[in-house]
């Protein structure tokens, strides 16, 4: 039986512009790694080449292609589990998982609880375990993602379910947004000064960034994002005050909140 409490060794991988493709170390399994989100098979298969590792399974939260297109090219390499919403959108996948679904891989020593968090796309879901969360493309280090199919009462509702994860929970996220997700989030709650520790932190370790290294900005700790992300935070006096001032009118709700929020950001 897979132990949750387990810590994983989770490396990235760049693909495109921003994306990163996460390859999560199996604890039963060393030499193998499972693949989060890989809309892009050429850096995947290169780091397997690099570090002589082989893949044992693949993870999706979502159907958009930057998240699933390097997966046919994957299978290329051998037969393996590919685990994903129940969406035809997604149609090389092997396991159907749902909300509440306990996703095992016992001969990978893993075990991932499946949340539902539709916003970004209506049958987004996140896998949570061993401390960790991939999230795909609903929350962002300091944001979020656009609501392509859902509702803002949807996405707050997805938000704030992950909000409720323990606060040492390891937030692993689509892609290098954080830069700029800060610059909005400061924009909305200027004298944050956990943000403007995290926003030159952020700064520095970017700064390093180079062709051939890479240097994510995430994980991020949900104990930081509770303090420092916006959409984390519609609940609170700042925030709301913040998106009422950019309304022009009172928000009762914290899903309105959100809605003035996420369409401000779109903007910004």
């Amino acid at each position: 039986m897979s132990n949750q409490s387990t810590p994983l060794n989770v490396r990235p991988v760049r693909a495109f512009s921003d994306n990163y493709i996460w390859l999560i170390e199996p604890p039963a399994a060393p030499g193998r790694v499972v693949a989060v989100d890989p809309g892009d098979a050429a850096p995947v298969i290169a780091e397997l080449r690099r570090s002589g590792s082989s893949l044992a399974a693949i993870l999706l939260t979502h159907h958009h292609a930057d998240h699933i297109g390097g997966v046919a090219d994957l299978l290329r390499l051998g037969p393996v589990p590919v685990i994903g919403p129940d969406d035809a959108r997604i149609p090389l996948r092997t396991r159907t998982v749902r909300d509440a679904d306990r996703c095992e891989l016992p001969d990978l020593g893993l075990s991932f609880d499946i949340l539902a968090v539709p916003g970004h796309t209506l049958s987004h879901i996140a896998f949570s375990g061993h401390g960790a969360l991939f999230c795909g493309d609903t929350l962002f280090s300091a944001g979020c993602g656009r609501m392509f199919e859902g509702t803002p009462t949807q996405m707050n509702a997805s938000l704030n379910r992950l909000r409720g994860l323990p606060p040492e929970t390891r937030m692993f996220c689509g892609h290098e947004y954080t830069a700029a997700n800060l610059r909005f989030a400061l924009a909305v709650d200027p004298d944050n000064r956990t943000t403007l520790d995290y926003r030159d932190a952020v700064a520095r370790t970017r700064a390093a960034d180079a062709p051939g290294v890479v240097t994510p900005s995430l994980p991020s700790p949900m104990s930081l994002e509770i303090r420092i992300n916006p959409f984390l935070r519609c609940d609170v006096a700042a925030i709301r005050a913040a998106a009422e001032a950019h309304a022009g009118k009172p928000l009762p709700e914290a899903s309105q909140v959100f809605a003035v929020l996420r369409a401000w950001k779109d903007r910004f």
